[in-house]
């Protein structure tokens, strides 16, 4: 596998406030095409939501409730769709605040987590944080995917991923593949988002 582009690591030097910058090679994974394709509109299983905005107008907004672990999305005020969520774990908590979608990615990587690998695609070191874990000589980075982004603040955006049932993610709101792609198509730069406890 190639490794075309890297990724600056900025590394904090005690007492100083002061860093000093490592460049880590980024480990280019073939993927697979992307199939555009409608979602399916059936009768969702329990843990991947349910969607009823097809036909509804109206902005939208989402209201992010971290105690329920659940997404709900509005059109014009009427709601849409709800979906459950993994929130930040203890120590990267979601925030709560009020935001809006910054920017969207359909095939966002990571440029903070992922997993440290050799030329072959091996994994050495998994799950890891470019500015905390020390990367192995020779090591390639591999950012962890994030299909379906939706940057709210800072590093912190909704996409697509694994949800255990209980907050384990590293401060983003992971979501169901179906729902995070139909929010995701239902939403703009700019929609409101809200997170509350």
């Amino acid at each position: 596998m190639s490794c075309s582009n890297e990724v600056e690591v900025r590394h904090p030097i005690p007492g100083t406030g002061a860093f000093w910058i490592e460049k880590v090679p980024v480990y280019k994974r073939p993927r697979a095409p992307r199939v555009n394709k409608t979602p399916q509109l059936q009768a969702p299983r329990h843990d991947e939501g349910e969607w009823h905005g097809d036909s509804m107008s109206g902005s939208p907004s989402m209201l992010i409730r971290l105690g329920e672990q659940k997404i709900y999305f509005y059109k014009g005020g009427q709601l849409a769709g709800v979906s459950p969520i993994s929130s930040g774990r203890e120590g990267m908590a979601t925030r709560a605040g009020s935001f809006s979608v910054m920017e969207k990615d359909i095939d966002h990587a990571s440029s903070l987590f992922g997993d440290y690998v050799s030329k072959d695609g091996t994994v050495l070191k998994r799950e890891i944080d470019v500015r905390k874990d020390s990367r192995p000589p020779g090591a390639l980075f591999d950012p962890a995917r994030m299909p379906y982004f939706m940057r709210i603040t800072g590093a912190i955006g909704m996409h697509e991923g694994y949800l255990p049932g209980y907050p384990a993610s590293h401060g983003c709101i992971r979501l169901p593949q179906r729902m995070a792609e139909i929010f995701y198509r239902h939403s703009s730069v700019g929609t409101p988002v809200k997170v509350v406890p």
